[in-house]
C-alpha cells in the first residue's frame, strides 16, 4: 500500500488517502471492495472454530468424556457426599439443587463417586473373598461380581427403570399428579420432558445421568450394610438357624439396608421441582417393616434360611 497526494479544489487544502492495490467495483450507490463479503441476511451466528450448527444436537455425556480425566474429579466432594449420605442425606441433594442453579443440568458428569465406591467394593471383594473363597482365579471373579455386576449393573438397571417410569407417573401429566392430600401442587411445579442426553437451555427434563446419580448414591449405604458390617457379623449372624439374636440382628441389618436405599431414592427424586408426589416411593417402606415383623415372629432369619450370603457369591 502506497501514498499519494491528492488535490482537491480548494486552496491550501491537501488531503492524503491510501492508495489501493486492487480496483473497486460500483454496486448501486456503494463502492464494493470485492475481497470483503457481505454479511448474509439470514445467516447464522459464527463457529470461531467450534463444532458447525448443522452438527447433530445429541452428543456424548460429559460424564463419558471425563472417564479418564483424574485430575478434574472431586474427590473430596466424592468423600463429602459419602459421609453426608450417612449422616444427613438431605444435604446431598440440596448440592445437587445449587448444581443445577450453576451447571443447568442436575446430572452431575464428575464420576469420582463412582470411582470411589467401586474401589471400596474392590477392597471388599478381597476381603470376603481372602475369607470364603478358595483360590486367586475365584477372588477375580468375585471382585468382578461386586464392582461390574452388584454396583454398576444393578445401577444402571434401577435408574433405567427410574427414567422410563418416575417421569410418567410422577410427571405433570402422571398418574400420581393427580392425587390430592400431598404435598406438590401442579401449580407449583413445572413440566418434565423425557430426554436422555439433555443440552443446555432446554426445558426441565428427568435426565438418564441423573437416574444414575441417585441409584449410585442410594447403594452406598447399602454397600455399608450388606458387603461391610455384614462382613464383621457374620460368625455371630451363622451361629444357629434356631438363635432368636441372630435372626433379629440379620434381619434388622436388612431392614435398615432396604429403608436406607429407598429413602435416599426418594430424596433424590423429591429434589426435583417438576416430579409430584414423590412421597409415593417411601410406601415400600411399609411392606419392609411388616415383612421383618412377620419374619421375626416366623422365626425365619433372611441369612440362614434365606440363604443371603450365597446370594452374594452366586456366580463365583
Amino acid at each position: 500500500m502506497y501514498v499519494h497526494v491528492v488535490h482537491v479544489q480548494q486552496p491550501d487544502c491537501i488531503v492524503y488517502a491510501p492508495r489501493l492495490d486492487f480496483p473497486l467495483e460500483k454496486t448501486g450507490s456503494k463502492i464494493m471492495n470485492p475481497h470483503i463479503s457481505v454479511p448474509r441476511q439470514h445467516a447464522g451466528p459464527a463457529n470461531f472454530g467450534s463444532t458447525p450448527a448443522t452438527r447433530s444436537s445429541v452428543r456424548m455425556p460429559r460424564f463419558f468424556k471425563r472417564l479418564f480425566k483424574f485430575p478434574q474429579m472431586d474427590f473430596e466432594m466424592a468423600i463429602w457426599e459419602m459421609t453426608s449420605l450417612l449422616i444427613a442425606p438431605k444435604k446431598v441433594f440440596k448440592s445437587i439443587y445449587y448444581h443445577k442453579q450453576t451447571k443447568n443440568t442436575w446430572h452431575r458428569p464428575d464420576p469420582s463417586f463412582t470411582y470411589l465406591l467401586s474401589f471400596f467394593l474392590l477392597l471388599t471383594a478381597f476381603a470376603w473373598g481372602l475369607a470364603y473363597t478358595p483360590g486367586f482365579g475365584a477372588i477375580m471373579r468375585l471382585t468382578f461380581l461386586f464392582v461390574v455386576v452388584h454396583f454398576i449393573g444393578s445401577s444402571l438397571f434401577v435408574s433405567t427403570i427410574g427414567y422410563f417410569i418416575i417421569g410418567r407417573l410422577f410427571g405433570p401429566n402422571g398418574a400420581a399428579a393427580s392425587l390430592a392430600g400431598l404435598r406438590g401442587s401442579r401449580g407449583r411445579r413445572r413440566g418434565a420432558a423425557q430426554g436422555l442426553f439433555t443440552q443446555p437451555g432446554e426445558k426441565e427434563q428427568l435426565e438418564f445421568g441423573y437416574c444414575f446419580d441417585v441409584s449410585n448414591r442410594a447403594f452406598f449405604p447399602l454397600y455399608l450394610h450388606l458387603y461391610v458390617v455384614q462382613f464383621l457379623l457374620l460368625p455371630l449372624l451363622t451361629r444357629s438357624p434356631s438363635n432368636f439374636l441372630a435372626t433379629f440382628l440379620g434381619n434388622s441389618l436388612y431392614l435398615s439396608a432396604l429403608i436406607y436405599y429407598t429413602y435416599i431414592t426418594f430424596l433424590g427424586y423429591n429434589a426435583l421441582p417438576f416430579l409430584h408426589n414423590t412421597e409415593l416411593l417411601l410406601v415400600p417402606i411399609v411392606i419392609f417393616v411388616v415383612m421383618w415383623l412377620v419374619s421375626l415372629i416366623a422365626g425365619w432369619g433372611i441369612v440362614m434360611q434365606g440363604r443371603s450370603v450365597e446370594g452374594l457369591f452366586w456366580g463365583v
